[in-house]
């Protein structure tokens, strides 16, 4: 069964990679999802590397990105990461992992909020003295297992809710996720089904004062932004104080074009960690991803900070930040 796995991994990135030699017209579909901040990517260490990330070893933020490689955590974890989106928008995530047996249970919290926006019309377009806010907050639930010693699956639940003034949406997506881990220099394949669910819109009443129109608003009902991910990471070279990790991945999104993702990472005495990254067929994604990571301990507890940036060419700078705290386990990953 392994060995079938592997196999359909090669194979899929080989016919992937040839696709990419030819356009494709996937841009056509931009848009056309809803819960977008369900998209952004809220680990500091993926952003850095481009988000090549569903193939890396784990660390705090692997709910994130494939939950089935916190089956690697043999201590209680918890993490947090704050992202500056732009334009007042701040996304936050935290994240626990309990290790039970030979499972893993894990909790996450993605929240996405806004400024004060004034309320507008044709006839008031400097405010009528109202306000209103967009929230968005996904509460997910995971569930991580090793199906073999290089074998692993997880997968999460998701429930989500949203409010845009007066109108609210509900809504639930799940993440599945495999990978597979070899011994030749650390090489690891994984695939993942990103929030995989439904349709929802969202209800409410708000009446607008009508001009040359219906006062009321009609609200549509979209899907959500579910991504099929797969890629493959690996050590070219590693010696007692240096290492250097190698990522790629696939991205095919239900509303937007496939991406090809690529991330490298230095690391010294497995301390400190430099970062880069760069996405390809990616609107609005022309610059290099770059960011640091450093591990240290608090007492005898391991505790990590990693920061990333993601240059964008409409809204400037992305910046991440986050902490990883790791419950009485001495060894450095």
């Amino acid at each position: 069964m392994k060995k079938l796995f592997l196999n359909i991994i090669l194979l899929a990135l080989t016919t992937s990679g040839f696709s990419q030699i030819f356009p494709n017209y996937g841009g056509q579909r931009a848009g056309l999802s809803a819960l977008s901040f369900l998209k952004n990517d809220l680990n500091p260490r993926s952003i850095a590397m481009g988000g090549a990330s569903v193939a890396l070893d784990y660390d705090g933020y692997s709910i994130i990105n494939n939950p089935a490689l916190i089956t690697d955590f043999n201590s209680f974890n918890a993490s947090a990461s704050s992202m500056i989106v732009g334009a007042g928008v701040q996304q936050n995530f935290v994240s626990a992992v309990v290790p039970y047996n030979s499972k893993r249970f894990g909790l996450s919290i993605n929240a996405l909020s806004t400024d004060a926006m004034e309320v507008r019309t044709e006839f008031q377009p400097y405010g009528t003295g109202e306000y209103f806010y967009a929230t968005n907050i996904a509460t997910g639930l995971t569930y991580a297992q090793k199906l073999s010693d290089r074998f692993a699956m997880g997968v999460t639940f998701k429930y989500i809710f949203e409010q845009l003034a007066q109108y609210t949406n509900h809504a639930a997506t799940a993440d599945f996720a495999f990978s597979y881990t070899t011994d030749f220099k650390g090489l690891a394949f994984a695939i993942k089904v990103q929030d995989f669910g439904g349709n929802s819109s969202l209800k409410g009443t708000f009446t607008e004062v009508g001009f040359n129109r219906d006062s009321t608003v009609a609200v549509n009902s979209y899907t959500v932004p579910t991504i099929f991910r797969m890629g493959f990471s690996f050590l070219p070279y590693k010696s007692d104080n240096h290492s250097v990790l190698f990522a790629a991945e696939l991205d095919h999104p239900n509303d937007n074009a496939e991406n090809l993702r690529f991330g490298l990472a230095y690391s010294f005495k497995n301390i400190l960690q430099v970062r880069t990254g760069y996405k390809l067929s990616v609107k609005g994604q022309k610059s290099p991803t770059f960011g640091i990571g450093l591990a240290t301990s608090i007492g005898a507890h391991p505790f990590k900070i990693d920061y990333g940036i993601n240059p964008t060419n409409y809204i400037g700078l992305q910046h991440v930040f986050g902490v990883s705290f790791n419950w009485n386990k001495m060894e450095r990953e």
